[in-house]
């Protein structure tokens, strides 16, 4: 327990048993102390693949609920501590750089280093990496093996979904594989609440890690008749290289197969027909887009891992851009760019300024289609420029591009003291603001999920009902996220049922691009090692009900938000040939009154997370 307040702290022991991990233990003290608590998994430093996952939990600053962030490959360095988890209370007077350290059996060396933010964020290579850079400098010598640092930028100041970002050092060097625990805005909790710009951390410590890989293999053999090793290869081939595509990443196995989902012009795309929506996949995704990443990233093998050893090596690489599907969908096709130039000067601009990359690049997608329509004009948002955002006659390369330097724009009237779009409240206040001056088509244009009277995230980019679900945290993956119509109140129970896996793996500390073998076989191993593989089962699903106990989302509030699920349900009827019953009755409902049926559907969906989500169902 660190008081960033005085610099002191105490060590607490909790009892394996009574908590499991970094997630039930963090909503404990979330609660009790309003902490930034960061953590890692029982197997951190084991021989599991992908066991070394840093986890983040808190109130959010931006979703004002408890939420779960992680960073990948952050916690094999954090193991070097010989701690399993540290929370921060109390704020430093100062923005400061907080320094942990722990040589071999010693006592957790612990230092604030005051800063000058706003000087340090416009050093060297600006923004979260030069508190990097600046962490580094000061404490990078202390250290006997390469530390790791968690930085914050000036999104983390003047907003509230500031992410954290951190990227692996090698031989005292930053690397530019940036990591990031971006949604839920911790960044901006760890600032602004904590007064905390960067935490740089490692040592040599050694502990007693899982390490035995005979046992594991048996393990294996036993249940997949597969050594570890093969089952992991097995499992990750998506986010390595998938032959069935000739691509790999989640870049690129996504837009390979996305085909007429494609999501593009802040959800536009969902009002197009099918032919319309295939051809923007062929002519902007397949032959240009997806063209340029497989021919600069994939053929020569410009793959890092995130810090750890791991076979997936799913960092995708071009130079010192690192490509994922969500943020360069984000500020991507939703932004109107489909070029990969000018995707990477909109994306690396937003990491620089430490933004949660798929909430700013919806606000953007939002905010430009506003100006397109008209329904802002450029001075009431600080910028010159409209963007480019129809398909028709849509050069690819120069419209992507003259769309890219107007995010750029927007992006920094968001990040400076007196800018023109006030984010401090979060981008859902902000729309209630422009809609109760201009309008309420201003707002109907943003789709996010409300949750309470502020809180708001941009969807993951999935064109389904799952992604817009009333569940108690969203944004991450704790609902289906499937192309397949299911009834809303089954819908709800499938994303409860989901969230207690996707609780089992951020609980343990194991990144979800393992979850083929991981969700799986992880009672086992715990049950294995500890001997409690009831009490962790039953664990995750006190852990979830403790969650949903708290669940305040909010009906949605944006027409848009409403025609992402209407359209979703026209498709599987009109386009897909889907013949069901339910389907037909939503869709009537649908056309009898919109807003009324989408109430209901919201609310069978509601119903069924909590059917699935009590303790004592």
């Amino acid at each position: 327990m660190i008081d960033a307040s005085n610099s002191y702290y105490k060590l607490n022991r909790y009892s394996v048993g009574d908590f499991f991990g970094p997630v039930d233990l963090g909503i404990h003290l979330a609660h009790k102390y309003n902490s930034l608590n960061v953590g890692v998994g029982l197997l951190a430093g084991s021989i599991f693949p992908g066991s070394n996952r840093l986890i983040f939990t808190g109130v959010s600053p931006s979703w004002h609920g408890f939420y779960i962030s992680s960073m990948g490959g952050a916690g094999l360095v954090f193991d070097n501590l010989g701690i399993n988890m540290f929370s921060i209370v109390g704020k430093s007077y100062t923005p400061s750089i907080l320094y942990l350290n722990r040589n071999h059996g010693e006592d957790i060396e612990l230092e604030l280093l005051p800063v000058r933010r706003r000087e340090v964020w416009n050093t060297g290579r600006g923004g979260v990496y030069a508190v990097m850079e600046k962490a580094m400098e000061h404490f990078g010598h202390r250290y006997e093996n390469d530390p790791r640092v968690l930085a914050a930028g000036p999104a983390s100041m003047f907003t509230d979904f500031g992410g954290i970002a951190s990227a692996p050092i090698r031989n005292g060097e930053l690397t530019y594989v940036d990591t990031w625990a971006g949604r839920g805005g911790f960044g901006s909790k760890m600032l602004q609440e904590h007064g905390i710009v960067g935490i740089i951390y490692g040592g040599t410590h050694v502990d007693e890690d899982f390490r035995d890989r005979n046992v594991a293999d048996q393990w294996f053999q036993d249940k997949y008749n597969k050594k570890l090793a093969a089952k992991d290869i097995e499992a990750t081939t998506k986010y390595r290289f998938d032959p069935n595509f000739d691509t790999g990443g989640t870049l690129g196995v996504n837009y390979a197969t996305i085909n007429e989902r494609i999501i593009a012009f802040n959800y536009k795309s969902i009002y197009m027909p099918k032919d319309e929506r295939l051809k923007i996949h062929n002519d902007f995704i397949l032959n240009h887009y997806l063209k340029q990443f497989n021919e600069e990233t994939i053929k020569p093998k410009q793959q890092k891992n995130c810090g750890e050893p791991c076979a997936a090596v799913c960092k995708k690489m071009n130079g010192k851009f690192k490509k994922d599907y969500e943020p360069y969908q984000t500020m991507g096709p939703l932004c109107g760019i489909f070029d990969q130039r000018a995707a990477e000067l909109l994306n690396h601009h937003a990491d620089t300024l430490g933004f949660d990359a798929i909430s700013v690049g919806g606000v953007l997608a939002w905010l430009m289609e506003c100006l397109h329509e008209g329904l802002l004009k450029p001075e009431d948002l600080g910028v010159k420029d409209v963007p480019v955002f129809s398909p028709e006659k849509f050069n690819v390369v120069e419209d992507s591009m003259h769309n890219a330097k107007l995010g750029i724009a927007l992006l920094d009237q968001m990040t400076i003291e007196g800018g023109a779009i006030d984010l401090s409240h979060g981008a859902r206040k902000f729309g209630r603001r422009l809609a109760r001056k201009k309008g309420v088509a201003i707002l109907d244009r943003f789709v996010y999920i409300a949750f309470a009277r502020e809180g708001w995230v941009v969807p993951n980019q999935y064109w389904t009902p799952g992604a817009m679900s009333p569940m108690a945290i969203m944004g991450k993956y704790y609902m289906n996220y499937g192309k397949e119509f299911i009834p809303p109140r089954e819908l709800g129970r499938e994303n409860g049922r989901r969230m207690v896996k996707e609780l089992m793996m951020d609980n343990t500390g194991v990144c979800r691009f393992h979850r083929a073998w991981a969700e799986d076989i992880m009672p086992d191993i715990i049950g294995s090692l500890y001997g409690l593989k009831d009490q962790f089962l039953k664990s995750l699903l006190l852990t979830a009900s403790r969650i949903n106990s708290r669940n305040a989302s909010i009906f949605w509030e944006s027409e848009r938000s409403i025609d992402f699920v209407h359209t979703f349900l026209m498709k599987k009827r009109d386009e897909d040939g889907v013949q069901d019953v339910d389907l037909e009755q939503w869709l009537q409902r649908f056309e009898d009154n919109k807003k009324s049926a989408a109430l209901d559907f919201w609310y069978e969906i509601h119903k069924g997370i909590h059917e699935t989500l009590s303790e004592f169902k």
